[in-house]
């Protein structure tokens, strides 16, 4: 789960002025928002959906509609680490403590420690990172990256098909442009099955932004460090770093960032349940 996006942007919308004036257009068409919502659409919100859908601003208004009705069901601020702590033990997903040379968060994946059968949990967990990593980007920054280390990956315990693409589902529909690159590190061939799977449903841009790489290959090796400092990037990603995964720690961590995500959306923590 890596897309975040779901059509090309049109190579003629390039006067800035003119894309400041589609935002207000946006935001005029939305109309009156309140709460959580006016806090959620913010310039480089609205911005992000106008970029996913080709600068019409019917199709974006569309597209940001459908995401507040989302947001107001599935109440993704609301999630917290204690409810999805249990997913994360053997660290499949987690947030990287270095950004990448852009200053993009960095999201660290390893399909081969899936670690639970249900998708629903599986989807929260993510959706919480994926919430978290924003709350942690830079000003400025909208988006984030990928490494998805493919080291004893297996058909037989990773997500299925199914959940893979409910997830893309979301991210692609809720969490446009979102992604920066994600690199596919050394993916066995078995991967190529689900790859083909799962493909089709990434539009062609962020099909663009997923990289395919490999250990001792000079190419992979040079992507890389272009985008990635040796001295932050983990050794299995081809870096000089030693990171390895504390649970105990990152859930300090997590919980430290909850009250951040409490206060940023003005939410209780004492009425959500337990």
């Amino acid at each position: 789960m890596f897309l975040f996006r779901k059509q090309t942007q049109n190579q003629g919308e390039n006067d800035p002025s003119h894309k400041d004036a589609k935002v207000a257009e946006l935001r005029d068409a939305l109309g009156p928002l309140s709460g959580r919502s006016e806090k959620y659409c913010t310039d480089a919100c609205l911005r992000r959906y106008l970029v996913a859908r080709d600068w019409s601003i019917d199709k974006a208004k569309k597209m940001l509609e459908e995401t507040l009705k989302w947001r107001s069901t599935y109440k993704p601020e609301e999630i917290r680490w204690r409810q999805v702590a249990h997913e994360g033990e053997t660290g499949k997903v987690w947030r990287a403590n270095f950004h990448d040379r852009s200053g993009r968060t960095v999201l660290i994946m390893k399909p081969a420690l899936q670690n639970t059968s249900c998708p629903e949990d599986n989807i929260k967990h993510l959706v919480y990172l994926m919430e978290n990593a924003i709350l942690n980007l830079p000003e400025g920054q909208q988006q984030m990256s990928w490494l998805i280390d493919f080291t004893g990956f297996s058909l037989n315990v990773s997500i299925s098909v199914k959940t893979a693409r409910d997830i893309i589902n979301i991210l692609q529909n809720h969490y446009p442009d979102r992604l920066g690159v994600a690199f596919l590190y050394n993916p066995p061939r078995i991967f190529q099955a689900f790859w083909k799977a799962v493909r089709y449903f990434l539009d062609p841009v962020t099909f663009q932004k997923v990289k395919f790489v490999y250990p001792k290959d000079k190419e992979s090796e040079e992507l890389m460090k272009s985008l990635f400092d040796e001295e932050n990037l983990p050794t299995e990603f081809g870096g000089k770093a030693t990171l390895k995964y504390d649970h105990e720690e990152f859930s300090r961590m997590m919980i430290e960032d909850d009250a951040k995500t409490a206060k940023f959306w003005g939410v209780d923590d004492k009425l959500l349940p337990t």
